[in-house]
């Protein structure tokens, strides 16, 4: 079955701490997108928020650093309560050392890769990667419908990573929806970033619905 990281994006953003007691069980860890309105035009999370939600939840915070510069980012989340760290991979002119600092300070570490970003960007790194997080829309904008490349691009990873005999999980973020889940799920996704699929619909429903496919 698919396993959840579930965006809090998509959450009553006045009530995060509520929000995050109703869907923790049917989750298995937290997602927060951080944008610094550099990288890309927003501005999301921040880690006094991220300290400030730590003590809400058991379970996992996955930190998504839509930012320049994630270097800077990895000591503050890390302190904040951070257990996953993932950034944009061409954020960084060397994202080698960035997977290492994020490993070396006791957290998993994971790149997002944009549509236009081939997986062949991956080579060097994959003794580094816990997670590769396949971006399947246009990077910052939300509730936009998921690329059609995403699924043979999740099947790519899933060869590399098999033949490899890697642990490295593959998450899908972007365009989560009832008809593109199902796609995600056959192409060989171990986790899917839900965000309205989660917190608009009742999330027992929709796990059990999960379970289903």
């Amino acid at each position: 079955m698919l396993k959840c990281s579930t965006s809090l994006w998509s959450a009553d953003l006045a009530n995060l701490a509520s929000e995050i007691r109703r869907v923790e069980p049917y989750t298995e860890q937290f997602h927060l997108d951080v944008a610094d309105g550099h990288y890309v035009n927003t501005l999301l999370f921040f880690p006094d928020l991220v300290k400030a939600l730590r003590p809400h939840t058991r379970l996992p915070l996955e930190v998504h650093l839509m930012t320049a510069n994630p270097m800077g980012w990895v000591a503050p989340f890390v302190e904040a309560g951070a257990d996953i760290i993932l950034f944009c991979f061409d954020s960084a002119l060397d994202p080698g050392t960035v997977l290492e600092e994020i490993r070396r300070r006791g957290r998993k570490a994971g790149v997002s890769l944009l549509l236009t970003q081939p997986v062949s960007f991956l080579e060097p790194y994959w003794q580094l990667l816990d997670v590769v997080t396949v971006v399947g829309t246009a990077m910052g904008i939300k509730g936009a419908s998921m690329d059609t490349s995403v699924p043979n691009k999740i099947r790519e990873l899933r060869e590399i990573i098999t033949r490899k005999n890697l642990k490295t999980a593959i998450e899908a973020d972007g365009g989560i929806r009832r008809e593109t889940v199902p796609l995600l799920a056959d192409a060989g996704a171990d986790y899917i970033v839900p965000g309205s699929l989660m917190f608009k619909e009742e999330p027992a429903a929709m796990r059990q619905w999960l379970a289903s496919l």
